[in-house]
């Protein structure tokens, strides 16, 4: 298992990433409060998920505040590029652009989307030339 997949975060893990990544650092209790609303769960479960996401290395938490602050270990661009990553793997084995074309061809894509693509296009094509 290589090191970018042993890091992937599950469903839940990636709810309390966002969770971080919207509130920035915060202690368990903040954190358990934002998915209570959402989840109904218990602070009990929370501060355990905290703990496995520690070891995992997804969050790293300030020993020396009382009570305890995490932090997410990771940005929200950083975790997106390895789910990407690792689902071209997976699904598409590799091929990229087979991703974006399932991608274009999966759902209408606006004209500021398509205009971004386009302007995304010509900028590689001006590398490479």
């Amino acid at each position: 298992m290589t090191k970018a997949r042993a890091l992937q975060p599950t469903e839940v893990e990636l709810q309390m990433l966002r969770t971080l990544w919207e509130l920035g650092p915060s202690t368990a209790r903040a954190i358990h409060v934002r998915l209570n609303a959402d989840k109904r769960t218990n602070y009990s479960t929370t501060v355990k998920m905290l703990s496995v996401m520690l070891d995992k290395g997804l969050v790293k938490r300030n020993e020396k505040a009382s009570p305890h602050i995490y932090r997410p270990a990771l940005t929200r661009a950083t975790a997106g590029k390895r789910m990407l990553s690792d689902l071209i793997e997976k699904v598409y084995d590799g091929a990229a652009m087979s991703l974006v074309l399932q991608a274009l061809a999966s759902t209408a894509a606006t004209k500021q989307e398509l205009d971004e693509v386009r302007r995304m296009l010509d900028q590689m094509e001006g590398k490479e030339s």
